[in-house]
């Protein structure tokens, strides 16, 4: 393990797993609660749970973690499985055991759920607690909308950058030139470029994010969907669908959010995630 960067509000590290020399920043002490990007063009570990990690860091232990292909995890990538679905549920489950401090509560947004996901599917022991917010993961028949077109369209140019951002949150946020721009450097960099394409293509290659309803049914840990009211990209009726999917879970619906529930209203988020946390408290006091 190799520290790398501190600043006021965390530590970064790196470790190996599953073969990738994997890049998070961490904060406090407590149960562990690890928290997974979305595979948005300019994601990263900063940039997407930056605003969280203070807020909880005085309750838990907070560890964000760039996931293959994005942030600092660019390689080398020496398994190309590793960019499919069922290649990043086996290299979390790696990184979870490389910290030794499982198991964890995971958040996951997007495919961060949809990996996420498969983590508690798969490998139940290393996951206490899931939030899925705005998560891929389900077997739809929808036309994609002009909000998903438009982050699945991106071209690497500053302008669709910011039509992704637009995309993925709700109509009145208001949209930062800084966030733009700081997701835009961080896709520049040519090992992250590479990373997202190769992400895209193995996405494209293996059929996507997709489990079987029957799977994700069998999920027993306690699960919040948390989930913007105005997310266009992974819609609402998603979030229902988990919720009768997995018989302990509970559901939490932002109003005026979009995909980006930690981005767009922080606050509100770590209220929805503490709530939660007092739910699955009561529930084991009264069993």
């Amino acid at each position: 393990m190799q520290d790398t960067r501190t600043s006021a509000a965390f530590v970064s590290r790196s470790i190996a797993a599953a073969g990738v020399e994997t890049h998070y920043i961490e904060a406090g002490n407590g149960p562990l609660l690890i928290l997974v990007h979305g595979g948005g063009a300019g994601a990263d570990s900063v940039g997407n749970w930056g605003a969280i990690i203070p807020r909880l860091s005085n309750e838990y232990r907070v560890i964000a973690v760039d996931m293959v292909g994005f942030g600092r995890t660019t390689g080398p990538v020496l398994d190309t499985s590793l960019y499919t679905q069922a290649g990043r549920n086996r290299w979390l489950a790696a990184f979870i055991e490389a910290i030794s401090l499982g198991p964890a509560i995971l958040v996951g947004n997007s495919m961060g759920g949809a990996t996420t996901l498969g983590l508690a599917m798969e490998r139940p022991e290393l996951v206490s607690r899931l939030v899925l917010m705005g998560a891929a993961g389900l077997a739809v028949s929808r036309p994609a909308s002009e909000q998903l077109q438009a982050v699945m369209g991106y071209d690497f140019t500053y302008e669709s950058m910011e039509r992704v951002v637009k995309a993925l949150t709700a109509p009145d946020f208001d949209v930062k030139d800084e966030l733009v721009q700081y997701r835009h450097d961080l896709v520049m960099r040519p090992e992250n470029r590479e990373g997202l394409t190769n992400v895209q293509k193995h996405t494209r290659a293996t059929g996507g994010m997709v489990y079987q309803d029957e799977d994700i049914a069998r999920i027993s840990v306690p699960t919040l969907a948390l989930w913007g009211k105005e997310d266009y990209v992974v819609p609402l009726e998603d979030a229902f669908r988990f919720l009768k999917l997995i018989r302990r879970s509970w559901g939490y619906i932002v109003p005026a959010c979009g995909h980006w529930p930690m981005i767009e209203k922080p606050d509100v988020f770590v209220a929805a995630f503490r709530s939660f946390e007092q739910a699955v408290a009561a529930e084991r006091t009264v069993a």
